[in-house]
């Protein structure tokens, strides 16, 4: 028969380990929101630079790893884990997609008429 000491396992590695992957996804965003590469903020992909792309997929990074451990869905049966994660990774592309849509429309409408003071 085991204990009660035996069947506890430390996750003190895991929460170490998500958070340095957490931090450098966050250190990779703010550097590149500072620096602003050229060939990545000037060029166009998708009617849009492919900075916010990135942007974009790190963010579902993130999202995806808080989801994971810090809402313990690595330990929920395969379908909710399943229900949960990929709504919302489906959700925030439906809404990134339609926001950078209407983004562009409203500054290939708006563009010629408003003059913007940087």
């Amino acid at each position: 028969m085991t204990t009660h000491a035996q069947e506890h396992t430390s996750h003190t590695w895991l929460i170490w380990k998500v958070f340095i992957i957490l931090s450098v996804v966050t250190i990779v965003e703010v550097a590149l929101g500072i620096w602003k590469p050229e060939m990545l903020h000037l060029t166009t992909i998708f009617g849009t630079s492919p900075l916010n792309i990135i942007f974009l997929v790190l963010t579902l990074v993130k999202a995806y790893y808080i989801t994971w451990f810090f809402m313990h869905m690595a330990d929920e049966t395969k379908s909710l884990r399943r229900s949960v994660v990929w709504t919302g990774v489906f959700l925030v592309i439906y809404l990134s997609t339609l926001l950078l849509i209407e983004g562009s429309y409203l500054n290939d409408v708006l563009g010629p008429l408003v003059k913007w003071n940087y």
